[in-house]
């Protein structure tokens, strides 16, 4: 007899559903952060502060080890199939947040879903990509003025887009859908 699944078909088919919206979203902010970073790049950080949100979504509803991690995964895969060319920087996206949100989640022993906790791995990584855009952008081109807007954004974006979740993963709660799944 085969060992039982450390995960339920029900979580993963949830973790799924989750993936698949926020890849969308995903694929939605690849398919603006082109111009974003044309014609208002100061504001580029809100809309790559949306890559935290599977994870978000699925901690907040689920409450259980590995959902952050897969979801992400496949929201990457999604937002993959619209942008092909992007699939590393998708995945490797989904990798470094969803880990980092899993490893918030561990700290607590998957037993403690306080809202900061959301909140404090939506600053680190918004921070990590704040460094990492710094370099690859120039950002140092920009007045002084304009550059610590734009690395506020990029910690404030994760920060705004972990609220959302938060929300969306209570309000799925409360509808029920977590009830239907069973680790």
């Amino acid at each position: 007899m085969a060992p039982a699944s450390r995960i339920s078909t029900s979580v993963l088919l949830t973790c799924a559903a989750i993936g698949v919206a926020t890849g969308v979203l995903s694929a939605g902010a690849g398919a603006i952060s082109g111009f974003v970073s044309a014609g208002a790049p100061i504001l580029y950080g809100l809309v790559l502060g949306v890559h935290v949100l599977p994870g978000v979504v699925a901690q907040a509803l689920l409450r259980r080890p590995w959902v952050a991690l897969i979801t992400h995964l496949i929201a990457a895969l999604v937002a993959s199939a619209v942008v092909p060319l992007w699939i590393g920087r998708y995945v490797g996206t989904a990798l470094l947040i969803g880990a980092l949100q899993e490893g918030m989640a561990a700290l607590g022993r998957y037993r403690r879903w306080e809202s900061w906790r959301f909140f404090v791995s939506a600053v680190i990584v918004g921070v990590l990509i704040a460094v990492s855009i710094w370099f690859a952008a120039d950002v140092s081109r920009f007045p002084l003025w304009a550059q610590i807007v734009y690395i506020a954004l990029f910690v404030l974006g994760p920060v705004l887009w972990t609220a959302v979740g938060l929300a969306v993963g209570a309000a799925l709660r409360r509808a029920g859908v977590a009830r239907s799944s069973r680790l």
